[in-house]
């Protein structure tokens, strides 16, 4: 059993932060999915830039595209639903062996409809469609109108994959939503045992934005908070997941067989190269948790993590951690509302250049 093997005993989820189609095609996906356990993908619009940029295996397919799709949205999905669909199918034996909790492959709306509710319900609905896959979670953002149709999309019975969310705040507000949209399933008389969502808590970013801000203030307390913030963060979201789902507010639903939504992390490769690598993974390995890796991080925790349950250690610290963030000055949820903002706008950038590269 190497590494990643044993987070996975651990109650963890890893799962990868990647998707092109060479890693279908060169057998590297099928490869992490046998010998290190990977049980999920993750993609966004930055992921699939990348890989229309860099993978050979795209070329045909958009000249043929570009021959017949006038559409040039309809020719970028019609280049990444496949691989969606191929990642879905490599899953999906993980998916049946985990009663339908594991082996889920996460394809975004256009970032452009994230502070619509209408739009972004009628778009997850029309992908999870194309997709056609019963282990296909529709990415979401945060946001007050993503979380709206959120609960709309659980009460219709779409899998979701809340993303871009960086504070507390913002992940309970999604925990909610969840339980009110299971809630309205189960009074329409819909099954809710097969309903499934996640929460992506982005990591290194508020490091990175808050570190800023700790290094402007320049005192000794404020220089020795740098790289803390996230992980206290994640730590205390991970207690708030505990409360509410294990809890009276969901156990009625838990009852009807409902499952709880995951935290997940991401943004877990480090940004700043005075950190250790596995800075976002290590302190937050523990029970009914994902965490989303970027090939490199991937590597390092295979060659050199320790795998320790430790998400639910070092609370009371983490509590202290905020609360001196506080006495500085820092608001956290102002933090998570402009990295929110910054992250839509970034989504929105690469999606541009992936409709410009498929045009």
């Amino acid at each position: 059993m190497n590494t990643t093997q044993h987070v996975t005993t651990l109650g963890q989820s890893l799962w990868l932060d990647n998707l092109s189609r060479s890693l279908l095609h060169d057998g590297t996906l099928a490869r992490l999915i046998a010998e290190d356990g990977v049980s999920g993908v993750t993609s966004n619009p930055s992921i699939f830039q990348n890989a229309l940029a860099t993978s050979p295996y795209y070329a045909d397919d958009l000249a043929r595209l570009k021959a017949g799709e006038p559409d040039v949205e309809r020719r970028y999905e019609a280049l990444v639903i496949p691989d969606i669909q191929a990642a879905c199918d490599l899953l999906l034996p993980t998916h049946e062996a985990s009663g339908g909790n594991d082996g889920y492959v996460s394809l975004e709306v256009a970032p452009r409809w994230a502070y619509d509710s209408t739009r972004t319900v009628e778009e997850a609905q029309r992908l999870s469609a194309a997709v056609n896959r019963r282990n296909l979670l529709i990415k979401v953002p945060g946001t007050p109108e993503g979380v709206s149709a959120f609960e709309a999309l659980t009460t219709l019975g779409i899998n979701v994959n809340v993303t871009l969310l960086f504070s507390i705040a913002q992940t309970e507000a999604v925990f909610h939503a969840y339980i009110r949209g299971l809630s309205a399933r189960v009074q329409a008389g819909a099954d809710v045992r097969r309903s499934k969502a996640v929460a992506s808590l982005f990591l290194s970013r508020v490091d990175t934005l808050v570190d800023t801000q700790l290094t402007a203030i320049g005192t000794q307390a404020a220089l020795s908070l740098r790289g803390k913030a996230a992980v206290a963060m994640a730590k205390l979201a991970y207690q708030r997941y505990l409360r509410i789902f294990h809890g009276e507010a969901f156990a009625t639903l838990a009852q009807q067989g409902a499952t709880p939504q995951y935290l997940l992390w991401a943004s877990t490769g480090v940004k700043n190269p005075d950190y250790r690598d596995l800075l976002y993974v290590e302190p937050l390995i523990g029970p009914e948790t994902i965490n989303t890796l970027p090939d490199k991080t991937l590597a390092a925790l295979r060659d050199h993590g320790d795998p320790v349950p430790r998400v639910a250690q070092g609370v009371a610290e983490a509590e202290a951690q905020l609360a001196e963030l506080a006495r500085l000055g820092l608001d956290m949820d102002a933090v998570g509302n402009t990295l929110q903002d910054d992250g839509v706008k970034l989504f929105e950038a690469a999606f541009q250049k992936l409709l410009l590269q498929a045009g």
